[in-house]
């Protein structure tokens, strides 16, 4: 097969590096999930827009502010002690939180403060701090036996290619690897990160302080929460990642972010770092209409079933309603989200806005070499999307019903595992490796934490009740065989399934763990059966979806080439979509004007706390909190111009998903927020940027250091951060 498009290839090629490096386009300060690679190339920008400091330092990835930013793999953090003191939000801790209470010791209502650090308690086997140490461009090594191939093939060759890059990488001990895609197979990177297995929780308030304003406050401005929680990293004596032991020590970052104790005021330079995880923009305008349409309603409509069956089996349980809650909050979180979603891409015409401005590029498209060649790519990418849709609403469900359980999902974690045993470790699905095997069985010793009977069974009996609402060219002939065909069939079904099971206790779900092949396969556990009985669908429909990805990888790079071009012409940046590696927005502390007559002011105060409480969930601030405000000691963290406690910030940078966490950092590079949130008329930005509403949330650290100096006293901790305890 020849190489198709060669010249828009050959004339996009340097447009392709120089973005990727930063160098064609000028930036604008709202907008963009710039590559640290990129900043020292707009520097212009980043100092017209108020920064102080060498952007050089900013594309090193081993001196601060880069080297402090961590992920914790789907949440971002950031050292602030030379302690390995780690500060993120109370809602990503908020698994380790729920993890370490009961009913007796609920840490979830009361909070957690350790007085020292003998006092940490681990977040829990499966958490992880990731700091990111290199970042290499790999685009020829991926490709170079991809090339000429098609569909599962060229998926095979992209994946083989990977995989060694990443064994060669973790080859230094301590490290995980991975290889990123950019532009959509256009670019690949691959990214080292240090992997801390020791992570243990230090402080968190109450949820009735970072959880402030629930569900019904999320996404909403103006904002009144404290949406903080510190963790610490340690280490073995060696200085070397280790799993938890007391033994271990506090690991010693490169570099933490200073804290500052300066006021922040609108107009403010801000800048944030972190691991955002998925953006959409450089989407088709098909996939906008999809989303749109169909998707996003689909989405709102199964979550909010998800939400009321585990609320309604739990209901009449308490411990039950601390094992879920984690996972609930979750769920409603992601509810609101794609509501937020589906509501802005309507507001912002974004299917419409996408269509007019791929029109626009296409037309561009035929006036350049190849054209033709370029634009058989691009049809064929789209028949390769439409065909792949057809099926997503059962694939889903499927996918729901293994990933939103506990022992189902350990049942086909164990099965999936013995199957992956049997090949060169090379030759192993992803996420079944070696490498990954102590992350598996992480998963499978915290269970029984996040499991009652009553709950997984009423949620699987819903997702099979909308499975078996599918057409019934879709119907998935193991799942029939395990659950049956009907109502009754299904409930029978789950009953023998789990009162027989011994996959709840977690030294048979360990005995299964290091069993061969063989015993998986002779196990008479029904719940282990069944999950042999269901693997072959797994794999049969995660075969039919890499061959549709591997089309993917090969057709998308035409249109990403062609938008490139169509955007370089326009004089427009074009910044990879996000794909949880490290990514720095910038931009300034702003107000909002969301619609007429509506004015946001970007910075709230603890007397929106007093104003919205009610006593009731979610808006029952507790009485020490209240009864600190009205004392009004505000000490050195009083806003001079308000005279009073501010409590939460808001920018315009930008930011999505996996941005929880990030450092809010100022000119200078110092910490002065979390973020938490986005406004609600900002929650499409994942598809679509739109500079009239996109803003973001953040937890003002001032905030964070009245809490922790007046109210829920942490002077072990102001110390560490060399913060003023007054």
């Amino acid at each position: 097969m020849t190489d198709t498009n060669a010249n828009l290839k050959t004339a996009v090629r340097g447009v392709l590096l120089a973005t990727a490096a930063g160098l064609a386009f000028g930036a604008h300060a709202d907008e963009g999930m710039w590559m640290p690679s990129q900043l020292p190339q707009i520097a212009d920008q980043l100092a017209a827009a108020g920064y102080k400091r060498d952007p050089a330092a900013l594309a090193d990835l081993t001196r601060p502010p880069m080297s402090a930013v961590v992920s914790l793999g789907g949440c971002t953090a950031s050292f602030v002690s030379p302690q390995g003191l780690v500060v993120t939000n109370h809602h990503c801790a908020y698994g380790a939180i729920q993890l370490n209470s009961t009913p007796q010791n609920n840490l979830m209502a009361d909070g957690f403060n350790a007085a020292t650090l003998k006092d940490e308690v681990s977040a829990g086997p499966a958490a992880r701090v990731f700091v990111t140490t290199d970042f290499d461009r790999v685009t020829d090594r991926v490709l170079a036996n991809a090339r000429g191939k098609t569909g599962r093939d060229y998926y095979d060759a992209v994946d083989s290619a990977s995989k060694a890059l990443v064994a060669h990488c973790e080859q230094d001990a301590g490290y995980r690897c991975s290889v990123a895609n950019m532009y959509y197979g256009t670019d690949f990177y691959l990214v080292k990160q240090l992997e801390l297995k020791d992570i243990r929780l230090v402080y968190a308030p109450p949820e009735s302080i970072g959880k402030y304003g629930g569900e019904i406050d999320n996404f909403m401005w103006p904002r009144h929460s404290g949406d903080f929680a510190f963790y610490r990293a340690y280490v073995g004596r060696d200085g070397k990642p280790a799993a938890f032991s007391p033994d271990n020590v506090p690991y010693r970052p490169k570099a933490f972010l200073e804290v500052s104790t300066d006021p922040v005021a609108e107009g403010d330079f801000a800048m944030l770092a972190g691991y955002p995880g998925r953006t959409f923009r450089h989407r088709t305008a098909a996939e906008f209409a999809d989303q749109v349409g169909t998707q996003l309603p689909e989405r709102v409509d199964l979550y909010a079933a998800m939400i009321d069956t585990i609320e309604r089996a739990a209901a009449n349980d308490a411990d039950a309603g601390v094992l879920y809650a984690s996972q609930v909050a979750s769920m409603k979180n992601n509810l609101k989200r794609a509501q937020g979603e589906l509501d802005g891409l309507r507001r912002s015409d974004a299917v419409g806005v996408r269509k007019r401005d791929e029109a626009a590029m296409l037309a561009w498209l035929d006036r350049q070499p190849d054209a033709a060649d370029a634009r058989r790519d691009i049809d064929a990418a789209a028949a390769v999307i439409a065909q792949s849709q057809a099926t997503r609403e059962r694939d889903q469900l499927f996918g729901l019903m293994r990933s939103q359980t506990q022992l189902l999902k350990s049942a086909m974690q164990l099965q999936r595992l013995a199957v992956e045993r049997a090949k060169p470790d090379a030759e192993r699905e992803t996420g079944y490796q070696l490498r990954d095997e102590a992350q598996i069985e992480a998963s499978l010793k915290q269970v029984q934490r996040r499991y009652a009977p009553q709950v997984e069974k009423a949620l699987l009996a819903e997702l099979l009740t909308r499975y078996r609402a599918l057409p019934a060219d879709q119907r998935i002939a193991e799942l029939d065989a395990v659950f049956g065909t009907d109502k009754t069939q299904a409930a029978t079904a789950l009953d023998a399934l789990y009162s027989g099971t011994r996959l709840d206790e977690e030294a048979e779900r360990l005995r299964l763990l290091a069993a061969d092949p063989a015993q998986i396969s002779a196990s008479t556990d029904p719940l282990m059966q069944a999950a042999a009985k269901l693997l072959p669908a797994q794999l049969r429909i995660a075969d039919a979806e890499k061959a549709s990805d591997g089309e993917l990888l090969r057709l998308r790079p035409a249109y990403m080439r062609a938008l490139i071009g169509f955007r370089e012409s326009q004089g427009q940046a074009v910044y990879p979509d996000a794909n949880s590696t490290l990514r720095v927005s910038y931009g300034k502390v702003s107000s909002l004007d969301p619609r007429d007559g509506v004015h946001y002011t970007p910075l709230t105060t603890v007397q929106g706390i007093v104003e919205k409480h009610t006593g009731e969930d979610p808006f029952d601030a507790p009485q020490t909190l209240r009864d600190a405000i009205t004392k009004g000691d505000f000490g050195s963290t009083v806003d001079p111009v308000l005279g009073t406690q501010t409590v939460n910030l808001m920018t315009n940078l930008d930011t999505t998903g996996g941005n929880s966490g990030s450092p809010v950092m100022d000119a200078n590079g110092r910490l002065i927020g979390l973020n938490f949130d986005s406004n609600w008329e900002a929650v499409s930005a994942s598809w679509m940027y739109d500079p009239r509403y996109k803003r973001a949330i953040h937890v003002d650290v001032r905030y964070l250091r009245w809490l922790m100096g007046k109210v829920y006293p942490a002077p072990n901790l102001l110390r560490e951060m060399e913060l003023p305890l007054e």
